[in-house]
């Protein structure tokens, strides 16, 4: 074709869109909204389609969204909610043998000549009509317990924090999978064309690094990676407009962009390029709905209050909760916070209470906020860490301190709302808290419950890349009917 008359169509196809008011961005975002259930489905790690993942939900969902509460370094399950009261006649004697088995230990305390047995100093008591123990440095927990479902016999394959970290979070020890929320994001689609599906906030101070492939997508496209949001600035980066740049020249500005973009895919048919149209035109429309969402000065006096002093330090463990209920008062499907420093391999007695301090009151507010505006019903609430925490001393036992190594044999997490049954406990372990007794229950086995409660078949969630089908739960992960309403 002549190059003169190649780009005289161009400019009259540009202009028509132009002036007959409709861009080609507009386009897009009503492609991009036709299903809210489009998924990718590939023929190879190089080839995909954008089609509608009709079959799901694949039954009658209990929970519509996900709130998870990582406590990222892994806290002390006898410290909080593991009680285990004959702990303080053996205090300081040997962990016998036949509790060890032999079992791994890391570096860290490997080469100890000893492995005495450190009881907790913290006091526990029985709460509300289910008599859940709870810890004394969980109090506002204490008031909510009822609600809670406490899964003590958990346990992991990894041993130290990175992969441990990965495994939950992807359901693979090495990086490279698509994380739990992207999982979810490809599987159910968007619920609100202003906000991302999957928003990731990080708090807390020390501890281990949390990377961003902790909310990427993996080998999923990178539209269904999670959106962090910051706490200093602005809260997604290069939200704003640039200076001299108007919402209308913004606008025109994508427009043409998107055209661009459509003729790249036309000609290379590479899906990245739909998602970065997809992306452009998410990033417009949150130059609005997320001010609007993180501007939490329209909320009223006793919902800060209900939270903590904190709730108004932007950044801080309670202000993310606040976020999270705002998030998923908008139909985000998938929001998951971080909070670091849980990792107490010495001074766990005056290191604990800061943690608990800066967490305990916005973890019960969340709950009961979800359930005073009818929402807990139907989001699903998770708290828990990587790994749980040794009986035995990591250093030196004292009276009054002492310090725990790293345990994935048995730790505890807790679950609430969203199709769970509330005021139970699941799993039990032996009086050391070292090994599971009852009910074991594997990072898969979690993972399928939850997305179980989003009315997702585990097995039938897969992405074909390189050869084969991969899902979420592997190979593996049993639905735990036992904990479901």
């Amino acid at each position: 074709m002549d190059p003169f008359k190649e780009h005289q169509q161009n400019l009259t196809r540009r202009l028509f869109f132009n002036r007959s008011g409709i861009s080609l961005g507009s386009a897009a975002l009503a492609w991009m909204l036709h299903n809210e259930k489009a998924q990718s489905k590939s023929t190879d790690n190089t080839t995909q389609t954008q089609t509608a993942h009709t079959d799901i939900p694949h039954f009658k969902p209990r929970a519509k969204r996900i709130i998870y509460l990582f406590q990222s370094g892994a806290p002390s399950q006898m410290d909080l909610f593991d009680f285990k009261p004959t702990l303080q006649g053996r205090r300081a004697t040997e962990l016998p043998d036949s509790i060890r088995r032999g079992q791994r230990l890391t570096g860290m305390t490997s080469k100890q000549d000893s492995f005495p047995v450190a009881p907790t100093i913290f006091q526990f008591k029985q709460h509300g009509q289910s008599g859940n123990w709870i810890s004394e440095l969980m109090p506002r927990l204490g008031e909510v317990a009822d609600q809670l479902c406490f899964i003590k016999s958990m346990h992991t394959e990894a041993i130290n924090h990175d992969p441990a970290i990965t495994f939950f979070q992807t359901g693979a020890q090495l990086a490279g999978r698509p994380s739990m929320g992207s999982w979810i994001s490809y599987g159910m689609g968007s619920a609100n064309s202003d906000l991302p599906t999957f928003v990731a906030m990080v708090s807390g101070s020390g501890g281990q690094p949390l990377y961003d492939r902790l909310w990427g997508s993996g080998f999923l496209p990178t539209r269904y990676q999670g959106t962090k949001f910051r706490s200093v600035g602005d809260p997604v980066l290069f939200l704003a407009n640039p200076p001299g740049i108007n919402p209308n020249a913004r606008r025109h500005f994508l427009d043409y962009l998107t055209e661009l973009n459509q003729l790249k895919l036309q000609q290379a048919g590479d899906p990245e390029i739909s998602t970065r149209i997809a992306q452009y035109e998410m990033a417009y429309r949150m130059q609005t709905s997320v001010p609007e969402l993180t501007k939490t000065d329209d909320e009223p006096e006793h919902i800060f209050e209900m939270y903590g002093p904190d709730s108004r330090k932007p950044g801080t463990f309670a202000s993310n909760c606040l976020l999270a209920r705002r998030l998923v008062e908008r139909n985000v499907r998938f929001v998951q916070l971080f909070h670091r420093g849980w990792d107490h391999h010495t001074k766990l007695p005056s290191t604990i209470r800061d943690l608990t301090s800066a967490t305990d009151q916005p973890s019960a507010a969340l709950l009961k906020d979800l359930k005073q505006r009818g929402l807990l019903d139907e989001t699903l609430v998770v708290w828990g860490g990587e790994f749980g925490r040794t009986v035995y001393c990591q250093g030196r036992l004292t009276t009054e301190d002492y310090g725990r190594d790293h345990h994935p044999r048995c730790f505890t997490v807790w679950l609430a709302g969203g199709g769970i049954k509330a005021g139970i406990s699941y799993g039990k372990t032996d009086d050391y808290s070292y090994n599971i007794t009852e009910n074991p229950v594997h990072v898969h086995d979690l993972h399928a419950t939850l997305l179980h409660c989003l009315g997702i078949e585990h097995t039938q969630l897969t992405y074909k890349y390189q050869g084969r089908r991969h899902r979420l739960t592997d190979v593996a992960g049993n639905v735990l009917q036992d904990i479901l309403v």
